[in-house]
């Protein structure tokens, strides 16, 4: 019985801890961070979206997702596409990002999620 205690103990203590890293973040929020340029292209597959994600921060930033909105000329979104950036995306530094995307009246593409990387050295921004 002891045993299950000191596991269960152990188990929340660890979940506690995971907890506090995780962050949830509103996209407008994440403008103080990031800064996404970008811009439509056609081929002869048709309309693509491609452009540069900006790292304003002192901090590395992995496993990026960005979100493509299709959006009607109404200003409604009638889709979106979610594409992760390529590699990481080191502190001041910009990565290049490419989709193809279907056909819509416009776009609006925002950072969907992130993670900040351990850079060492331990102190804050």
């Amino acid at each position: 019985m002891r045993r299950v205690v000191t596991a269960l103990t152990v188990g929340l203590l660890l979940a506690s801890v995971v907890g506090a890293f995780a962050q949830i973040f509103v996209a407008q929020s994440l403008e103080r961070y990031f800064r996404v340029e970008w811009r439509v292209t056609r081929d002869r597959r048709g309309p693509a979206v491609e452009g540069y994600v900006y790292n304003t921060v002192g901090r590395t930033a992995e496993r990026m997702r960005l979100q493509i909105d299709r959006v009607d000329a109404s200003g409604s979104v009638i889709g979106n596409s979610i594409i992760w950036l390529p590699g990481d995306l080191h502190r001041n530094d910009r990565a290049f990002f490419s989709s193809s995307v279907p056909e819509s009246a416009s776009y609006r593409v925002q950072v969907l999620s992130f993670d900040w990387a351990c850079d060492g050295g331990g102190g804050g921004m």
